[in-house]
Parts: C-alpha cells; structure tokens; sequence
C-alpha cells in the first residue's frame, strides 16, 4: 500500500524516533509499505518518520542510481534502528540535497564523507560497519529523520532565510508534487 508522505511542519518530522523490536505489529507489511511507497516517490530513501511513524526503520534502494554509479547496481537495504555511532569528519563533502518530506527545495549540504554505523537487518541482525560516500551520505540525511533532523538543519542560516517562504508554503499546504502527501492542516 502506497502510504502519503508527511510534508515540512508536520510534528511527528521533529520528534526523535524510538527503537523497535522484532515483536513490532505488523513490521513486514510496513516494510513492504515503505518499499512500494519510496518507489511511487521516486525516491532513494524514506525514514519511518516521512510516513508518520516515530520509530527507528529506514529503506534505501540505490539501484535505482546505478546506471550513473554501478557500484551500486542492486543496493536495496532496510535498516532497524540504526544509529550513527561516529562521524569521521576528517573530510567533507558539499553536495545537493533533496528531501519527499520538502517538495521541490534543494540546498547544498556539507557531510562528513565517512561514518560509523550500527544496525540491524529484517532479521534483527546486528551490524556494525564503516561507511563512506555516497552511501554514507545518503544513511546521515535518512538517519538525521530519526532524531528528528531534516537536512535545512544542516544549511547555513543565510540559505535557509532565502527558503523561509517556500517552508512556510510547505507548512500552508501551498505544494506541488508527484507522490501522495499529508500536510499540515491548519
């Protein structure tokens, strides 16, 4: 089932995400859910959070981008409550961002292009790893859902005084977008 993606405003965006267990009601379903969601969005991650849900689940498909890097030719992952243990700040990146949850605003983001990870898979499997580049860019924005971030968080206060107006539109329900949503109402 297609779930709407909630947009910029909506409470359950700011609130930090709480780990599941495997007893979690109806996790495959969500899962799968949050999987034919992202797909419909032609998105390349989607956190728990952007679907109402305050818990700490996160799906990242970068197949989808694997024409342009096929490093990543059948990456599909679903991750439980993951949490960045360590950020290896000892370079960054500036890349653009894009976010389902802020329809149609783009920034450039600066990350650390190296991170430290623990997660656990569908079966509830631990995992604890290093990361780097584009995934590990693509894991901090994801993650940053899940302890109520958003990457505008993450721009300069400059930039984001120039997008005041478009978040506010957000927030108004003034939007456009190709995916099912859920505003704010007001």
């Amino acid at each position: 089932m297609i779930l709407p993606i909630y947009i910029y405003g909506q409470p359950v965006l700011r609130k930090v995400a709480e780990d599941i267990t495997p007893d979690y009601p109806e996790l495959q379903q969500l899962i799968s859910d949050m999987w034919e969601t992202l797909a419909e969005s032609e998105g390349i991650g989607l956190a728990a959070p952007q679907i109402g849900r305050a818990i700490r689940l996160s799906v990242i498909d970068l197949d989808v981008l694997s024409d342009d890097l096929p490093e990543y030719k059948g990456f599909r992952r679903v991750y439980i409550n993951p949490h960045i243990v360590e950020l290896d700040d000892t370079k960054t990146d500036s890349s653009e961002e894009g976010c389902l949850s802020l329809p149609a605003i783009h920034e450039k983001v600066v990350r650390p292009t190296r991170i430290h990870v623990q997660w656990q898979d569908e079966q509830f499997q631990q995992h604890d790893e290093w990361v780097e580049g584009y995934l590990a860019r693509v894991m901090q924005h994801e993650f940053d859902h899940l302890d109520g971030h958003m990457f505008i968080d993450r721009i300069s206060p400059l930039r984001r005084q120039l997008i005041k107006s478009k978040l506010k539109s957000l927030t108004l329900g003034r939007y456009r977008c190709g995916y099912k949503t859920k505003a704010v109402r007001r």
